[in-house]
């Protein structure tokens, strides 16, 4: 018997795509996340009673809300003959391409998990949680939502039947996340792309995501930093960015083996190895102020930990 009846979670922030792994590919950001509470209840269903963190109201209700989706899904799975009362703690910035929507959902069964007799295995938490995802982007994809919940470096194939593969990154690799502050939302920023891709792009993005996953198996970073390009996406978003060609030329000016953006944007990314990371990241805050966005910024490990629970 599990015995808990109120569980915390912690589920962090993430960074999609990685550039080049379109929906496929991402990494866990454990400088900032979500931390979901949930409690028995002794009526069935799932409620929640409270969200702080954030400056707009997000909805209460479980079906409109990623992290109530997420627990829904759990809930028809189990149908416990107790409820879940849920309250969110945001700690990751709205329609900030860092995988807030995701970690919500993610903290949210993670939390549940650990009140259930018999615990869900990670790979069923992960569809549960993509139910949740796909309230916040129109669709399911599981590139924040992987690494959110197993931590590190991930790449997950298939959406029905996900297979999730945790990629080894070279030691002495460091992820400089820039934050400007502005709003973009996954919808907008996904309803702009087109639904074809050229030939050519196709062969050139695909190699240097074999390229990219390659490297960081062998620790080979010239790989890696030949790989960390991408040609199909940023090309089309790097427009809703404001200043992002300079922001992304000072990081690689700076040493760092790539630079794009976090998921659907305005956060971008570089990696770097450890003794240029501080480099990288004035670069970037440098190039951002020059356009007058203010930013956060961190600089951070890519092989880091999961979502967990936690002291309430």
């Amino acid at each position: 018997m599990s015995g808990k009846t109120t569980a915390t979670a912690f589920a962090p922030a993430s960074v999609g795509n990685v550039g080049i792994g379109f929906d496929i590919l991402g990494f866990a950001v454990d400088a900032l996340g979500d931390r979901i509470t949930v409690k028995r209840a002794a009526t069935p269903g799932v409620r929640i009673t409270a969200i702080s963190g954030v400056p707009e109201e997000l909805p209460l209700e479980p079906e409109r809300n990623t992290a109530g989706r997420a627990l829904l899904a759990l809930n028809v799975a189990v149908r416990p003959s107790f409820g879940f009362e849920m309250t969110i703690q945001k700690g990751i910035p709205l329609g900030s391409g860092l995988g807030g929507s995701a970690a919500s959902a993610v903290g949210a069964v993670v939390a549940a998990n650990a009140l259930l007799d018999r615990p869900f295995e990670k790979i069923d938490l992960l569809k549960f949680a993509m139910q949740g995802e796909a309230v916040a982007s129109g669709s399911m994809h599981v590139d924040n939502i992987a690494p959110s919940l197993f931590g590190g470096l991930v790449l997950t194939v298939g959406i029905d039947n996900p297979r999730v593969k945790r990629i080894p990154v070279p030691q002495g690799i460091r992820a400089v996340i820039i934050h400007p502050h502005m709003f973009l939302s996954t919808r907008e920023a996904r309803s702009i792309l087109k639904r074809e891709v050229a030939m050519a792009d196709f062969v050139w993005q695909t190699a240097n995501l074999a390229g990219f996953i390659s490297g960081c198996y062998t620790d080979d970073l010239d790989l890696i930093r030949e790989g960390l390009n991408d040609v199909v996406i940023e090309p089309q978003r790097k427009k809703l960015i404001p200043g992002f060609s300079a922001v992304r030329s000072a990081a690689l000016s700076a040493g760092a083996l790539g630079c794009s953006i976090s998921g659907a944007g305005p956060t971008m990314f570089a990696w770097s190895p450890r003794d240029s990371a501080e480099a990288v990241r004035a670069g970037m805050v440098a190039a951002f102020a020059s356009h007058g966005v203010e930013v956060d910024h961190w600089v951070v490990p890519v092989d880091s930990e999961g979502a967990r629970v936690v002291a309430d």
